[in-house]
């Protein structure tokens, strides 16, 4: 499942390489949506991994970016414990804005976007949460 996020680009970090096989670069990108005229703020830290630690080099810390990516996960088990491990694989940045990469624009993006498919063609916009309402008068709290 193919996934798309506009944010500000926040935080850049140096290159790991983990083993010698395996190397990434974290992001966190701040995420801003408007529910019912307040703005709710998120953070997401994402990676890139091999080949495309280097995509983020074009960019700016507090432009306004547009990153494709994917969601991967991991089961991890040591000494009988189960873990899960998610991680939101960047493949692909590019600016938001409209001008060349690396001229900023500081405002958080309000919309999320979904690639993955599904009846209009893999090109629907969604907001995370498009029906919340966080006032206690909308709580319905009859059973039918």
């Amino acid at each position: 499942m193919s996934l798309e996020v506009t944010g500000k680009l926040l935080v850049k970090y140096d290159t790991q390489q983990v083993s010698d096989k395996f190397k990434k670069r974290e992001f966190v990108l701040e995420l801003a949506e408007e529910i019912n005229g307040n703005i709710y703020t998120n953070f997401a830290k994402m990676q890139l991994v091999q080949n495309k630690c280097e995509i983020i080099d074009r960019f700016k810390e507090g432009e306004l970016v547009k990153v494709s990516f994917n969601i991967k996960g991991n089961r991890w088990e040591r000494d009988g414990k189960v873990n899960y491990i998610t991680n939101l694989d960047a493949w692909r940045m590019e600016s938001a804005t409209g001008a060349p990469s690396g001229g900023g624009n500081s405002q958080p993006a309000q919309s999320y976007n979904n690639n993955g498919g599904g009846n209009n063609g893999g090109n629907s916009n969604f907001n995370a949460a498009p029906n919340y309402n966080p006032s206690p008068e909308s709580i319905d709290d009859l059973p039918f």
